[in-house]
């Protein structure tokens, strides 16, 4: 396969997931004819410093592709600006990029798939964004990708084409939405996509994927992605900065490549009911509830 696209990786304070994250990424089929850039965000305060240190000298040492070229701030911008920033210089360079962080083990059939997958829609207009994440999904009546509206950040890839309409702006977005499109965009109602928009516009997050997600979905864009998952968080378990301990998106990864793909370029009936019915029952009952909550808090 020529014109591989280049592969983004976003490293924080946390070596042992960096040093997990990479050894997956190495085993991947296509990882030696891929270039790699890592992007080390600078520490935020004094505690991280020796844990960033760590990171760096991980990432000095990579091998295994094409290429590595290490991106190390000296200020902390934060993982939106960071990736943000990163996305927008490899777009620049490559007209595409595929994108992971420091907490995704990935299935060696991973970076085919995106690559396939951006070559196969680079024309299509309405394509917008590709994911490697799938809930954890009853999947048998489903095939092997499908188009649907959300977009995943836990391993994902897009073209310039798309992420020029990438709107940082909350308000501009906010203010493009009623009470229909709420709905819609948070899967009528039983993800709290709306109310990650509101709570970056109250300062409580700082996502930069629910802002990439609102600008497809208002562009009427779509998403590719596989029925089984292709990564797996690792992140879950507190570390993470971004993260909480939660193992309802954990996954067993498809061990298999993806071979079809879809040729009518519109979203996916059955995986949207499929995708809804999940989010809907996702929390469990009660009890599942009660536990889940005791458990976070006693991890803490």
């Amino acid at each position: 396969m020529q014109n591989l696209a280049p592969i983004a990786l976003f490293v924080y304070n946390r070596p042992q997931h960096t040093k997990r994250t990479i050894k997956f990424l190495q085993q991947n089929e296509l990882a030696a004819e891929s270039r790699l850039y890592i992007f080390s965000d600078g520490a935020k305060t004094q505690q991280d410093e020796d844990k960033v240190a760590e990171v760096r000298a991980i990432i000095n040492n990579v091998d295994g592709f094409k290429s590595v070229k290490v991106m190390e701030r000296k200020e902390n911008a934060g993982l939106a600006n960071s990736v943000i920033a990163g996305v927008t210089q490899l777009i620049n360079d490559y007209g595409k990029v595929i994108v992971f962080e420091d907490d995704l083990v990935t299935s060696p059939h991973t970076l085919t798939y995106f690559n396939d997958g951006l070559n196969r829609y680079q024309d299509e207009e309405k394509v917008m964004h590709i994911g490697a994440y799938m809930y954890p999904l009853q999947s048998e009546n489903l095939p092997q990708s499908f188009f649907y509206r959300a977009a995943t950040s836990w391993g994902w890839a897009t073209w310039g084409r798309a992420w020029k309409n990438f709107e940082p702006d909350i308000d501009i977005l906010l203010n493009q939405f009623d009470n229909k499109k709420k709905s819609a965009f948070a899967i009528d109602n039983t993800m709290n996509f709306w109310k990650q928009m509101q709570e970056f516009k109250n300062g409580k997050n700082n996502s930069w994927a629910i802002r990439w997600y609102a600008s497809i979905f208002l562009k009427g864009g779509l998403t590719l992605n596989p029925s089984q998952s292709l990564v797996n968080n690792i992140g879950h378990d507190g570390t993470g900065v971004h993260s909480g301990i939660n193992d309802i998106y954990n996954v067993i990864i498809n061990p298999k490549p993806i071979t079809e793909f879809p040729t009518a370029i519109e979203e996916n009936f059955n995986a949207y009911q499929i995708i809804k019915n999940f989010l809907a029952n996702r929390k469990g009952n009660i009890w599942d509830r009660i536990k889940r909550f005791i458990n976070e808090k006693v991890n803490k």
